[in-house]
């Protein structure tokens, strides 16, 4: 995927400086345009570049400053200013504004033409797209076709950088409800893995994100899988204020044979930590308990063990029309803290410590006592694993 990130790196563009905005690296480029008033800003597109000279600003400062800002608006990819007799130099003001919006701002020296910043600008669009095709086609043979594709899958894998023998996973990233897209997350989550993994292979499929990773291109080594997904959720908050995506991680494995597995285990995480509601489950690796359920094949034992347990609780809100099982799924997910529970309810704290009381009464539980709180969190993962095998 093209991005800011790429045109700074790649030598094609020596006419360009970053100047401004380099935490926005992570946008994604599609196109260009040529602005010179900030009544034109309508005709952009998301995700273009624009360049101004500034010819119709008269050296005012404030006429860039306004552009910029309607610029960002359209949600432009970045903005290039050629300096030179209309614009001598970008004003402080346009810098700090695209330092605190994460906007890429440019410098071009007016002896560089325009004419050959739009061709080759259009030739690198032109050039990621087909290479992201590639990818695509690539990733997709190997997850859900391999054995029909194998020998141009492993001659096309190791073309790009991923051999067969070295350890390879999939991370498989969307959202949590149907009607969201994950688009709208694409290029900040390809920003984060890219910082994290030297090489990726990308493909959309349905509403996933889906990544190749290698264990041998991790760059960050002293710093977890974890922080890199915190990471992109904390961004996500600040921007939505909420998160609605969930990112989860399969094992690694050297047989290509083998990557689909990684890829439904995957899968299985986002399953898991939506069924509850834990953004700090990563990797399946980490799903503890549930590989053992899973793994039980007396399916009897384990429903008996969970109908032991809920049985009474889910009999009585059939018969009194209450939310106890669904209360109770919220008491363990919080850890039994009263107050974090009163307010993901909107409940008073009153009514949770009633609703407590009558849990322990229904089950003849202590519900402060550990070996309680394990088995109930048991009989519920029990309970998820049947439900969604």
């Amino acid at each position: 995927m093209g991005t800011i990130g790429k045109i700074v790196e790649s030598a094609l563009f020596p006419m360009l400086t970053l100047v401004a905005g380099k935490s926005g690296m992570y946008r994604k480029v599609t196109g260009i345009n040529i602005v010179e008033s900030s009544d034109l800003t309508m005709f952009c597109r998301a995700n273009e570049l624009v360049v101004t000279t500034g010819i119709n600003f008269q050296h005012q400062n404030t006429r860039l400053e306004e552009l910029v800002k309607q610029a960002y608006t359209r949600k432009i990819a970045g903005f290039i200013v050629n300096t030179g007799p209309y614009i001598p130099a970008i004003p402080q003001s346009v810098i700090s504004f695209a330092e605190e919006h994460e906007f890429p701002i440019f410098q071009m020296d007016w002896d560089r033409r325009i004419a050959d910043l739009l061709k080759t600008t259009f030739q690198f669009i032109a050039t990621y797209e087909q290479e992201q095709a590639t990818e695509d086609q690539v990733l997709y043979n190997l997850l859900f076709h391999y054995d029909k594709h194998v020998d141009s899958t492993r001659l096309n894998l190791t073309q790009l950088g991923f051999p067969q023998g070295t350890e390879l996973a999939i991370i498989t990233c969307t959202t949590t409800d149907a009607q969201s897209s994950i688009d709208q997350y694409e290029v900040l989550i390809q920003f984060a893995l890219q910082n994290r993994y030297k090489q990726i292979l990308r493909l959309k499929h349905k509403n996933h994100l889906i990544y190749l990773i290698s264990r041998s291109q991790i760059t960050t080594v002293n710093s977890p899988f974890s922080k890199t997904v915190e990471d992109i959720y904390d961004k996500i908050i600040q921007k939505n204020g909420s998160l609605n995506i969930i990112i989860g991680k399969g094992s690694f494995y050297e047989d290509y044979e083998n990557i689909h597995k990684s890829y439904k285990e995957s899968l299985t995480v986002i399953q898991l930590a939506q069924l509850h509601n834990n953004r700090f489950l990563y990797k399946y690796k980490e799903i503890g308990a549930y590989k053992i359920i899973m793994g039980v094949q007396n399916r009897t034992l384990i429903e008996s063990y969970s109908q032991d347990i809920l049985g009474q609780l889910y009999r009585y809100d059939d018969l009194h029309n209450t939310d106890y099982v669904a209360f109770l799924r919220i008491f363990l997910e919080e850890n039994g803290s009263t107050s974090k529970i009163s307010e993901r309810l909107y409940i008073h704290r009153n009514t949770v410590l009633y609703k407590i009381k009558k849990i322990e009464q229904l089950l003849d539980m202590d519900m402060n006592n550990l070996f309680t709180k394990t088995n109930l969190y048991m009989a519920f993962l029990i309970e998820d694993v049947l439900v969604h095998q």
